[in-house]
Parts: structure tokens; sequence; C-alpha cells
């Protein structure tokens, strides 16, 4: 089955195709119990982990069958040198076993026999390629317990059928397997090819064709990646009403247009702030108390022109009595650009601190402090704003005054738990009611 889906000219496609695979089966997940038993202890394993203790396992399991190999082909061929010497010697073997009383006797006299390599050097030559320790001093040949027993194991009429080349071919064959089993062993490159060759023989013999297709680590799909990127228009209200709407519905009018609404208030309320951002850009809010939330454009209440919002407080973790939100900061969408960009803070008692935006970088969703006040000073966070290098600020107080100085003029501070120092000296009862940034 093939399915097509055809997307309007204003759709997104990521968008549309993350909405399929969250909404529908054609991407699945499924869990796994990773614990497994490793040095005699249970560990929980990540999918790397248990890959590398499978290859040990066989690494192992192909070492030890290897030496098993190994032994068992060397002691074939020491057996093997034993009916070389007793086919060479055939009528002296076969009379001094009929000539035994009992197979004691008979396995003594072979035991003392030293007999002539002659005609089984060649033979010699090759099992000491095989095995070490081949004794054949002074020209002649002495032959093992574990050789005795095996001539005097067969019986005469199949160690009369026994012929020096078929025994020759068979050596053969076992020092090519041996030297094979030496190799491995010494190099662990030739024992991971044999590894591979051994999983592609069971894959071509087990393995039936994949139909699903297995894809790299992801994280999977968040919210956001099913929301599409679209420029908003942010209003923010007096009384702490919030909404975004989208910057479309607010067409072009020509010079000396009556212009239209754009936020429904009450009589008493009015409109503090007004930016225009994207839907994944995150927009941290300030309260007076010092704290700070975050929260990303797509979250907020969307609304026309025609609507009040809803009030920010709804939107956030309680806020103490008496706490009300102080300023709406939008920043960037990446991260990585906020290094560069400072951040002050004024207080109503005229403190003010300038940090670097990386000190919000990571804010839990029940928010942290951003500023803290001394007990019993009263005092309150009245603005936050971005700066840039060379900028001044302007402070505002509720009688009238204002002062208006360098950005660098406040050093930067690294903790969030430092109330600043002072920006401007107040009267008995005046307070800073607005702070503003001035560009050169």
């Amino acid at each position: 089955v093939r399915v097509v889906i055809e997307l309007k000219r204003d759709a997104t496609p990521e968008v549309v195709l993350n909405q399929l695979w969250r909404h529908t089966p054609a991407q699945s997940s499924f869990p796994a119990n990773m614990l497994a038993i490793r040095g005699g202890r249970p560990e929980t394993l990540t999918l790397r982990e248990i890959i590398q203790a499978f290859i040990t396992f066989r690494e192992e399991v192909i070492t030890r069958r290897t030496k098993f190999e190994l032994n068992k082909a060397r002691e074939r061929a020491h057996i093997l040198l034993a009916l070389v010497v007793a086919v060479s010697n055939l009528d002296e073997v076969v009379a001094m076993i009929r000539q035994s009383s009992n197979p004691a006797e008979a396995r003594a006299k072979l035991l003392a026999k030293a007999w002539p390599i002659g005609g089984i050097a060649q033979y010699i030559r090759l099992v000491e390629a095989i095995e070490s320790g081949v004794d054949h001093g002074d020209g002649v040949y002495h032959l093992s317990e574990t050789q005795v027993r095996a001539i005097l194991d067969l019986r005469l009429h199949r160690l009369t059928a026994l012929g020096r080349d078929e025994i020759g071919d068979e050596l053969n064959e076992l020092a090519t397997r041996i030297a094979e089993y030496l190799a491995i062993l010494a190099d662990r490159a030739r024992l991971y090819e044999v590894m591979r060759e051994e999983l592609v023989e069971i894959r071509q013999l087990y393995a039936t064709p994949r139909v699903a297709q297995i894809a790299p680590a992801w994280d999977g799909i968040d919210d956001e990646d099913l929301i599409e990127r679209e420029e908003m228009v942010v209003t923010v209200t007096l009384d702490g009403y919030i909404k975004r709407t989208t910057l479309s519905t607010f067409r072009a009018q020509a010079r000396g247009g009556k212009g239209r609404a754009g936020m429904s208030t009450k009589e008493e309320d009015a409109v503090s702030a007004m930016f225009v951002t994207s839907t994944h850009n995150p927009v941290l809010f300030f309260s007076t108390a010092g704290k700070v939330y975050r929260l990303k454009v797509w979250r907020l209440p969307e609304g026309g022109p025609a609507t009040r919002g809803r009030p920010i407080v709804n939107m956030l973790p309680a806020l103490d009595e008496g706490e009300t939100i102080a300023a709406v900061l939008p920043l960037p969408e990446d991260e990585d650009s906020w290094g560069a960009l400072s951040v002050v803070f004024a207080t109503a008692k005229g403190g003010v601190r300038r940090n670097s935006m990386d000190s919000f970088a990571n804010i839990p969703s029940n928010g942290k402090f951003a500023m803290r006040f001394d007990d019993g000073s009263e005092d309150r966070l009245i603005g936050v704003a971005l700066l840039d290098v060379g900028d001044d600020v302007l402070l505002a107080t509720r009688q009238g005054k204002a002062i208006r100085f360098a950005a660098d003029d406040v050093r930067e501070f690294q903790s969030r738990t430092s109330t600043g120092v002072r920006g401007m000296t107040l009267k008995q009862g005046d307070e800073v009611v607005s702070l503003s940034i001035l560009h050169r």
C-alpha cells in the first residue's frame, strides 16, 4: 500500500510529518528491560553496553572452543604418529603383541622398544610442527603411554589395513587446522573475523527480511515539533493579561489610516508592552519578588484583535500574595547566542544589577530566583531589560526624577542571589517606576 498526502500551499511538511509520527501507528516505540547480569552483579545496561557484552561473550566462546579443538587436534596427531610407527614396523609390532602373554607384557615391550625413524622421519617432522617436545634423539623414536594404548586398542585386522599415505593425509590436514587455531588465539583481529563469519552464517540461515526500519537513537517528538513556526504579536497589559495574535492579522495600511483594534481591555487597564516574536521563541516572566519563569510563545493563549487574553498568573506556578509580574522579556530561540547578551535588573528602591543571560539558560518549570532581596527591605523588582555593548540605562521615579548612566558602569555579577548596587539615590517617599534602555 502506498499512501500519498497532498499538502496545502501554506502547510509546513515537517509539522505534518511530526503529527503523523505522533498520532498514527506509522512510527512505534517499545520498552526494553535492559537489566542483565554482568560480572555476577545485576546492572541496567545501555544498548551499546549490551552489544559490547555480547561481543565479549562471543570472544570467550570462540577462544574456549578453539583451545579445545587445538588440544583435540594435537592429541589426534600424537596418536597418528604412533600408528605410522606401527604400520612402518607392522610385522615386528604384530609379533610383539602375539608373543606377549597379556596386554601388560605387550605394553612393556612396545614402550621399551626404540623405533628407528627411517621412513617415518617426514611424519615426525610434521608432528614436530604440531606439538613441541617430540623426542627422536639418536635416530630413534620412543612411544608414549598414550600411543601404546592406542596401538593395543586396535584389532589386528584394522592395524594391518592402515596405510601410511592415509595417515599422512590426515596429519597434513591436522597441521593446517592447528595452524589456523594458533592464528585465531594469537591474533584478535583474526578472532573477530571468525566471529563475523559465524554471525553472517547465522543471518543467512535464520534471518527473515525486516519490514520495519530501525532508525538511529532519537529523543522522540516534543509538542513543540508539532507547532508551526509563525510570527506572533504578543500583547501584555498593566493588569497582567497576555495573548498572542498572528502577525498576518495586522495587514499593512497606508499612512494616515485609522488603524485597527489590537486588544480589548477593561476601562482601568491599558497595554503595557507589545512585541513581535516567533512561536518557538522563549519568553521570560519576572515577578516583583525576583522570581523568573520561562514559557515558549506557542504556550501563550492565542486570540484575535478583539480578545482580552488571559491573566499571566494563571499560566505560571502560584505566586505569593501581592506578587505580580513586573517584566516580560522575549529572547532569541538559539540559546547559544545568549552568552553575548546582558540583562539589567532595576528595583523600586533604586538598586540595579547586571548579569549575563547565561545565568538564565536553564529555568525549571516551577521557576527560580533571578534576584533576592534582604529580609524586611520591602524592595521589589520593577523592570528587566536586555543590554547591548555601549547602551545607557535610564531610571525614572514616581516624583518625576530621572537618571541616565552607562550600562558598563554597573559591573557584571556572576551570582543570581546578590542584591546588586545602587543605581539611583531617592528622596523620602519616592521610588523607581520605570527602566528604559537607550541605544547610542
